[in-house]
């Protein structure tokens, strides 16, 4: 499966399995997304008037591409809008770790996959866990093997 097929059976809730490739790719990716989430919606929420304001300046009397509307509040709205599609990317793929955590019993397991979704590196883990960087390696193929097993949930409302 794809990345965009990946990316289109999120959005539609489908019930097909999720390649191991896709669930070690958000592990990896899944501390900064939330940070990301978290400082997107913070900026989005505070307003940022400053910076349409700034473009009524010396920027309002340059050349205009072509084929673009001037208004700079219309353009904030794109900007903003696309920052909230991401958003919801992000959020879509961490809750689909969040939905999986469930299957795993492992203690040792559990505590690899938390401590991978706290952004820490193997080296890092198997220091803290006095294991060896391999033996982390292997407890992460077994995480990603057991969640990559369980179908997507439907989408709720």
């Amino acid at each position: 499966m794809g990345f965009k097929n990946f990316q289109n059976a999120l959005k539609k809730g489908d019930k097909k399995m999720t390649t191991k490739k896709d669930i070690e790719n958000i592990l990896k990716n899944y501390s900064w997304m939330i940070n990301s989430i978290k400082i997107m919606r913070k900026s989005l929420q505070e307003g940022g008037e400053e910076r349409i304001t700034a473009e009524y300046g010396v920027e309002s009397s340059l050349p205009k591409p072509k084929g673009t509307t001037s208004d700079p509040v219309y353009r904030e709205l794109l900007r903003r809008e696309k920052r909230w599609r991401k958003i919801e990317q992000y959020e879509r793929k961490v809750k689909m770790i969040q939905d999986r955590i469930h299957v795993i019993q492992d203690e040792r397991e559990f505590e690899v996959l938390h401590w991978l979704l706290d952004g820490k590196s193997y080296s890092w883990i198997a220091r803290h866990m006095g294991l060896s960087e391999r033996h982390i390696r292997r407890l992460k193929d077994s995480i990603v093997e057991q969640m990559s097993e369980m179908p997507s949930l439907p989408k709720t409302s």
